[in-house]
């Protein structure tokens, strides 16, 4: 085996021996984004820093904990903060609780982020629905040597996003009232801003919203065959000739005002998932 499989072992050999479910759907929680995991039945919990191998979340709102719980219904693992490249993690640091989360036996993750819209039809708050994205990282984490035990060599990356699950979520939208935007995420490696020129280049390219995650985790989620469904909350609108200061606090308070809407959607969907062994 490899070197990042065995290291994933281990972390799961470690959490295995803390827990008394088998989760059946991962969940990501973003910037501002934690209370979900106050909707979890908790079952366990599990400090980061606890965790063989495991990175610990520097920024601020990450609370950096591995929940083990029901949710909907469902047995779910929760990351309740995440890691990102800017904090100086290599790709395979960022996206090794994936890595976890399908040892010990999801099939589904859904991912959460808090990110700028660059559509003009957006206006903070709204939940953008991810249909695709376009990877601006500087590193892959796939790079290097291929660790067969994962995945293969070149992963397919065709329908990254699960159109099963994309339509799920719009139903349940539709029928809870909750309106919904759906567009093209652009991950780019931060942690600066982006300047107004740069709004209109990545708009031009055709994404509709930007941010500084979700694209590793999903890149390495597909190559474990693991499908995905993405929601973005968006917290700031960057439109090049309408531009104002923005600070983390404005991301975060933006993003627990869209909290509560976001929290009714992912646990409805988490219910309404069907699980098949």
């Amino acid at each position: 085996m490899g070197k990042w499989y065995d290291k994933a072992q281990e972390a799961f050999n470690f959490i295995k021996e803390k827990i008394s479910v088998k989760p059946e759907i991962g969940i990501i929680l973003g910037t501002g984004l934690g209370g979900l995991a106050e909707r979890i039945e908790k079952i366990n919990i599990i400090p980061y820093e606890e965790i063989p191998h495991f990175p610990v979340s520097t920024v601020e709102s990450h609370k950096g904990k591995l929940i083990f719980g029901k949710l909907g219904g469902k047995i779910v693992v929760a990351m309740q903060g995440r890691f990102h490249y800017y904090e100086g993690y290599s790709m395979k640091e960022v996206t090794f609780p994936v890595r976890v989360m399908r040892l010990l036996g999801i099939n589904i993750l859904l991912v959460s982020n808090a990110c700028g819209g660059m559509n003009p039809l957006f206006q903070r708050g709204d939940l953008m629905i991810i249909a695709d994205h376009i990877n601006f990282f500087p590193e892959s984490p796939l790079r290097g040597k291929n660790e067969d035990a994962f995945g293969p060599r070149f992963p397919d990356m065709y329908n990254t996003y699960d159109p099963d699950l994309i339509k799920l979520a719009e139903d349940v939208a539709l029928r809870e009232g909750i309106s919904v935007k759906k567009g093209v995420y652009v991950g780019v490696p931060g942690p600066s801003i982006e300047t107004s020129a740069e709004y209109r280049m990545l708009r031009g390219m055709g994404a509709d919203a930007v941010g500084m995650s979700t694209v590793p985790e999903v890149i390495v989620a597909r190559h474990m065959e693991i499908k995905v469904l993405g929601i973005s909350v968006i917290t700031d609108v960057g439109l090049p000739d309408a531009m104002r200061p923005l600070s983390l606090e404005d991301v975060i308070a933006a993003a627990g005002r869209a909290e509560p809407k976001l929290t009714k959607l992912m646990e409805q969907v988490v219910g309404e998932i069907e699980i098949r062994e």
